[in-house]
Parts: structure tokens; sequence; C-alpha cells
């Protein structure tokens, strides 16, 4: 889908357009002492860090005071849901699990990402039944109905009857692109499409999803290595893209090119890395509406947000695809122009709010809420 965004000035310093997809933390936590907050109230820091605000029942980091009904539906969720989902969801992660041990049995691979182009049956059975079993996850998870838009290319008008545009543009893209609110969002993404995806190197390490990760063909990535390491990974990342998008057979990879989770109502800076390649992308937006807890894993703890998660009766999610979008001359030429063409684009299709904030007021702002709740 060609673009008629190309008002941005090109960047002046073209050296940013070869940083890595993902920062050292060494350098991120010397950043973040950068962001001060500690002369301000909770009220102004929220006003600057909207994007991270949590806005549920639950309230900041998921400790507001509850009142009594949500008490008493959270109380029956523990007693009844979280039990039946937990053995539910092990269940489907274990047989996953032997799905791709019996798939990759007598393989034997150097690098950790050769799993994902494995051919014939094997690929076959992977891809299939993770889309299956994936898509049975999200349901012990309460996602019991997904609302899935694909916009029409033409006229710019949903369709939800099929889903025909979509599978011929992901076979003519290289990356999905999508916004980050959720750890939900990649079990959608692998129910939809079973993409590939960028992630540290010690989940190749982890007991049964290890295995599930190189079957999925992650691009690992050591997040304390120095810089040239990371060059290293946008390399690879990159090249996957450019062999997807001339290779239909070949596995689609997935960026959150906004670098952390939002609440939902946002879209932060893209990291111009994943559209080094230049290839086409296809631009996908989630939403998760609510009415008691947000799924969103902003500023929350996983395990915190976990456990409430499991113990809500209803979860809903909201999809839309977009076309695909491919890119000018001008924006193959500077990935910075490309990049934020896409975030314009899925901002004002999602009815997202564009924000220029980033990691480090997220980090400054959850290490303010967390000494403020040790001080009350």
């Amino acid at each position: 889908m060609e673009t008629e965004l190309r008002t941005i000035t090109p960047p002046a310093d073209q050296s940013e357009v070869d940083r890595p997809l993902l920062k050292d933390e060494t350098a991120c936590s010397k950043t973040q002492n950068l962001v001060d907050f500690s002369n301000q109230s909770i009220e102004e820091m929220e006003k600057k860090c909207a994007a991270f605000v949590r806005h549920d029942v639950y309230g900041r980091l998921g400790r507001g005071k509850l009142p009594l009904v949500e008490k008493f539906l959270l109380g029956l969720g523990l007693v009844f849901l979280l039990p039946i989902r937990v053995m539910s969801g092990m269940i489907v992660l274990f047989t996953y699990y032997v799905i791709c041990r019996v798939c990759t049995a007598f393989l034997s691979t150097d690098v950790e990402e050769d799993f994902a182009h494995m051919g014939g049956w094997r690929r076959e059975v992977i891809v299939r039944s993770g889309r299956f079993l994936s898509r049975l996850m999200l349901i012990v998870f309460g996602f019991y109905w997904i609302s899935e838009n694909i916009r029409n290319k033409k006229h710019d008008q949903n369709d939800e009857t099929t889903s025909g545009n979509e599978s011929k543009d992901l076979a003519l893209t290289g990356a999905i692109v999508s916004n980050h609110v959720s750890y939900m969002d990649i079990l959608y993404h692998m129910s939809s499409s079973f993409p590939s995806f960028v992630a540290k190197s010690s989940v190749a390490d982890l007991p049964f999803v290890g295995i599930i990760s190189k079957c999925l063909g992650c691009v690992y990535v050591k997040r304390e290595s120095k810089s040239a390491d990371f060059r290293g990974v946008s390399g690879i990342v990159n090249q996957r893209i450019r062999e997807a998008s001339e290779n239909k057979l070949a596995p689609r990879i997935l960026l959150f090119p906004e670098g952390t989770t939002t609440n939902g109502d946002y879209l932060l800076p893209f990291k111009s890395g994943a559209f080094l390649a230049g290839a086409p992308v296809l631009p996908v937006l989630l939403r998760y509406p609510y009415q008691r807890l947000s799924p969103a894993w902003d500023l929350i703890s996983g395990a915190r947000h976990l456990v409430l998660l499991l113990c809500q009766f209803v979860n809903y999610i909201q999809v839309t695809h977009l076309p695909a979008y491919h890119p000018s001359d001008e924006e193959r030429q500077d990935p910075k122009l490309y990049a934020e063409n896409v975030r314009k684009l899925m901002a004002h299709e999602g009815n997202l709010i564009v924000s220029d904030i980033g990691l480090e007021e997220k980090w400054a702002y959850m290490n303010a809420l967390n000494g403020f709740f040790s001080q009350s």
C-alpha cells in the first residue's frame, strides 16, 4: 500500500539508522538516570507517562483498593477459575511440547533458529498444531471470541467474512508489525499466522518453552552483549525479512517496533532497525477492551497480572489487519522515515494517541510508583 505520508523531515544523523533492534540493558540503565521524577507528584508524572497509566479497577501497579464486589469476584476466580485454567494451560503447553519433540526428533542443527526452516510434514504439523493450540490457550485465558477486522485495500472498508486478503498480503510481506500491549499479543499472533519473533537467548533454555521457541524460529539476542552483537541480531532479522518477502514458504517475523508495552491507548516511537530491509510489512493493531482488569501488561508485575487475568471470567481482544504497506523508494533509503510513516498510519487507523516517550520514562515512572507504595 503506497503511502501519502511524505512530509516527515529525514533525520540529520543517519548513524541512528544502523542502531540494533534491541538496546543494551547497561546503556539503557544509564539513560534511565536522565529521567528524574523525584520532584514531581504522581499526578504530574502520569500526565507525562500517560501511555503507561492503568485505568482499570485494580489501579496503579495492580495494587489499588478494590470495591467489595470486585473482591467477591476475585475470590470466586481464585477458588474456581484459577486451578482449572492453570491445569488446562499446562496440558496445552505439554501437548505442544510433545508435538515439537516428535517433529524435531533426529534433526541436528548448529543454529538455534534452524527448526523454522524445516519442510514437509514436520513443518506442516508444527504450524497447524501450533496455531490450533495457541487459539486453545487463548480460550483458557478467557478470550472466547476474537473480533477481527480486515481492512479492504481499495475501499477502506472492514471485511469480516474472509481472510483471503490477509493471507494474500501476508504472502507478499516479510514482517508483521504490531503494537505491543500484552504478553497475550504473542499468543494471538501464533494462533493467526505463527510468525517468528525476537527473544532473549535465555528463552531457548527454558523447560518446554525452549523447544517451542526454536520451532517458531525465534531470533535470540543476549541483552548483556556488546553493541556489535546487537547489530548482528539486526542483520539476522533483516535477512529473515528479505527472505520471507521473496519466498512465501519462509517464516514471517513478528516485530514490536515500540520496544515495550503500553496501556493500549498510545503508540510509542518506532525503532527503525525493523525497517532496514526495506521490504513490505503487514501492520496489525491489537486492542483489549475491558470492564474490570485490563489485559495490558504495562507496569504491573508479571506474576500478579497473570493471576488476575486468569481469575477474570471473560477477556476480549479486537484485531485490525491493515493492508500490506509497500515502502516508496524514499522510504527504502530512509528507514526512519519508513518507520515513522507506518507508525502514523497505524495510529490513524487504530485511533491511537501518538506519544514521544519511551522505555526510559517507563522505568522512571515505575520506580517512582514503587517508591510511593513502599512509603505508604
